[in-house]
């Protein structure tokens, strides 16, 4: 995966500004905000694994469940005329339309990852 660290099942994107000559990021997929920052990529990785753990340390003495990442449903918007041949060509295949859609994701998504 490029430019994502990885930690505890927690993802972080990874950027550059140029003008503060520091790495920074945040934890992706998740609504609460968590940031990190470094110097260097191993003071990046070291803030980002601090930022989670603390996270999750302060979830607990709150007594709140951390946010989940994804809870396996999402809307799309999509052109009416590509919702239709979708809707059919699920059809020809015996599918539901959310399972063709899911099958063509997952299709997308293995070339990628």
């Amino acid at each position: 995966m490029k430019n994502m660290l990885k930690y505890r099942g927690y993802y972080g994107t990874v950027e550059y500004s140029d003008e503060d000559e520091c790495f920074f990021g945040k934890v992706f997929g998740i609504n609460d905000l968590i940031l990190f920052e470094g110097d260097s990529v191993k003071a990046l990785k070291a803030d980002f694994h601090e930022a989670v753990d603390s996270y999750l340390e302060s979830c607990e003495e709150r007594g709140k469940e951390p946010d989940k990442f994804y809870k396996g449903s999402f809307n799309i918007r999509i052109a009416p005329e590509l919702h239709k041949k979708a809707a059919l060509a699920a059809e020809q295949r015996h599918q539901t339309l959310n399972s063709f859609v899911e099958s063509a994701i997952c299709t997308m998504v293995s070339t990628i990852l």
